[in-house]
């Protein structure tokens, strides 16, 4: 497997979402700038933030942390949060340890978008 080492986000509006599109590696360098990305995103108070990680080649504990902090903020706020991850660097990752039963996965951005408000 090859790892790209090029990180970026890049943010997308879709009507009342947000759309963050991550791609490269997610780790304990550039995890804060996820997080920086994200909080930008939180405050204009979006009903619905998706975070994108199909692009994601490695995605580490502290990525992993990052998403768990996301979800921490946003369970009581009217923001859903929705992550698209899609692969063995991502999905695969996020359900061994757990994070699919409090995190709602997609496999793409379209499905996140399409499924209802709760």
């Amino acid at each position: 497997m090859v790892r790209s080492e090029e990180f970026s986000v890049s943010r997308r509006d879709a009507g009342e979402a947000v759309v963050l599109q991550v791609s490269g590696v997610v780790d304990i360098i550039t995890a804060p700038s996820l997080a920086t990305h994200i909080d930008v995103a939180l405050a204009g108070t979006p009903a619905v933030l998706v975070i994108d990680l199909t692009d994601v080649d490695f995605l580490s504990s502290a990525g992993i942390t990052v998403l768990v902090e996301v979800h921490r903020l946003t369970e009581n706020s009217p923001t859903s949060l929705r992550v698209a991850a899609d692969g063995s660097a991502t999905s695969r990752t996020l359900r061994i340890v757990g994070l699919d039963e409090f995190i709602d996965l997609y496999p793409t951005v379209t499905d996140a978008l399409d499924a209802r408000l709760p």
